[in-house]
């Protein structure tokens, strides 16, 4: 492995000092003239910067992402999978800068940042597969000498809404599917991270031109939450797939489902861990211990809440004040550090804003947090982990906080832990630590936990491309990646075929002339 600077991994990129933000897939545009710059949460340092999208370059991007389409959806789908297999190459030449470039411009430790690119590899494994099994069903007519059967089209221009936390995992769960669907896309990223997506762009571009894709498969625009209504309004997109905030998700899905379109969407998570009185404590403590501080409490798989039988209770406590203890904080390039910092001085406030409300509404720190300063933290966006005894009806504990704050709730029986965890109004991850067959059969059942996502004897956080991603309630019903998530990119038709020389009607009916 290649010890790439950041500046080397820039260069390595192709990204400048100043990017266009707007891009077709082959012609790129300044666009508006006004740009946003990046500033590294790390040290506060400026990155670069990147032009953002103006009305005007955003209409040519959708007008040439329909033509692209009307040619692309031509190619078989196995042919498309190619070009996505060709992809997956370029990520893995390009690893080690992209996760550099990933880790430096969103704080998440370096290790995440390569982990994050893997995830792009492995979804482009998984969408090569997949572009050979894009399969119907058939059915048996009721009719003789008749056959039904359905199959599956591609839907036209998918948007794409991406947030900050994973600034390029998520943008391809959405794309090289949609891609070897038939469909083309249009990226909006977040525009705390805009120079992850231009370093994307370019990677497949030139995988791309190299293989005479049409221009406007795959479409980039930047710029603050106007660009996304531009998306979510746009009646050319039939879908938009928007991930972030339950704030943002019902925006989105309004603006789309007053024109009668898609929305795929990936919202807030208050995710929860169940510890029961067998549970094997050391698997529970590093579930915990990641699932609260990675990435600095900056997932939507984030654990949030640990609900803990009454019997182990001060064990846990003991044993997680401990490992917290042995946390390195700091720059997330330095492979000794396990927690980086968070994105900005926002965030860092809605941090605070939070531990004031803890106090204020009863909790109990365990761990007291606080904003970092001094060396190492000049950025002013590194914070301590806190963890809190707090009950599981208080306001804040009811709220999503991007930031690594971890709730311990006691319990006494199982169905009291369930009605916990299922006690929020967001719906994505969750998970069991048992040695119970009982306790981890009833937490899989329809009677225990209502999210997206349950887990037994792992964490909340790491999904693995393989399995839909999504969750319910506030979470918003989407799913991603794996499984049969591909049918939301293409629509479904139901074919009827008569073989027969006369035309028997559905249903008996008799229309004789």
């Amino acid at each position: 492995m290649k010890n790439f600077g950041i500046k080397e991994a820039l260069d390595t990129l192709g990204l400048k000092k100043n990017n266009p933000g707007t891009s077709t897939g082959k012609k790129w545009y300044k666009a508006s003239g006004e740009s946003i710059e990046s500033y590294s949460p790390a040290d506060g340092k400026l990155i670069g910067s990147v032009y953002t999208t103006d009305e005007k370059s955003f209409n040519k991007v959708v007008e040439q992402s329909q033509i692209a389409f009307r040619e692309w959806r031509k190619w078989p789908a196995p042919k498309r999978g190619e070009v996505v297999r060709q992809i997956g190459e370029a990520l893995r030449e390009y690893k080690e800068p992209l996760g550099k470039l990933v880790s430096y411009e969103m704080g998440k430790s370096y290790q995440e940042g390569l982990g994050e690119v893997q995830e792009m590899i492995d979804i482009c494994d998984f969408a090569v597969g997949l572009s050979r099994q894009l399969h119907g069903l058939t059915m048996h007519s009721e009719r003789p000498n008749h056959r039904m059967y359905e199959q599956w089209h591609p839907i036209g221009t998918v948007g794409i809404i991406s947030a900050f936390n994973f600034p390029v995992a998520v943008w391809s769960w959405n794309s090289m599917l949609a891609w070897v669907c038939g469909d083309v896309c249009i990226w909006k990223p977040s525009e705390k991270t805009p120079l992850c997506s231009v370093a994307c762009q370019l990677i497949v571009q030139r995988v791309f031109e190299k293989n005479e894709v049409p221009e406007g498969v795959s479409g980039l625009v930047n710029g603050d939450y106007t660009v996304g209504q531009w998306l979510a309004q746009n009646e050319n997109i039939p879908l938009v797939s928007a991930t972030g905030s339950t704030r943002m998700g019902k925006a989105v899905a309004s603006a789309v489902s007053g024109r009668l379109g898609r929305a795929l969407l990936e919202l807030g998570g208050n995710n929860a861990i169940i510890v029961t009185e067998n549970a094997n404590l050391d698997i529970a403590i590093r579930g915990s211990l990641f699932g609260a501080v990675g990435t600095a409490g900056q997932r939507c798989t984030t654990t949030r809440r640990l609900i803990i039988h009454e019997s182990v209770y001060n064990e846990v406590k003991e044993r997680l004040s401990k490992a917290y203890a042995q946390l390195n904080i700091g720059n997330p390039l330095d492979t000794q550090n396990h927690v980086g910092p968070l994105i900005d001085k926002q965030a860092v406030k809605s941090y605070e804003d939070a531990l004031k409300k803890i106090k204020k509404e009863g909790g109990t720190f365990v761990i007291k947090g606080g904003v970092l300063s001094g060396k190492g933290y000049e950025s002013g966006c590194y914070v301590k982990p806190a963890v809190a005894e707090v009950s599981n009806d208080l306001d804040i504990v009811q709220q999503e906080t991007f930031a690594p704050i971890l709730y311990l709730i006691k319990y006494k029986t199982l169905e009291e832990a369930i009605e916990l965890q299922n006690g929020v109004k967001q719906g994505l991850s969750s998970a069991i630590i048992t040695s119970s067959m009982y306790d981890m059969e009833r937490f899989l059942s329809n009677e225990g936990s209502d999210c997206g996502i349950a887990n037994v004897n792992i964490g909340t956080s790491g999904a693995e491309i393989g399995g839909a991603f999504g969750g319910e309630k506030e979470t918003g019903g989407g799913r991603e990646s794996g499984s049969d998530a591909w049918k939301v990119y293409m629509r479904r038709q139901t074919n009827t075929i008569n073989f027969g020389n006369s035309l028997p009607l559905a249903q008996g009916i008799k229309f004789d002339i």
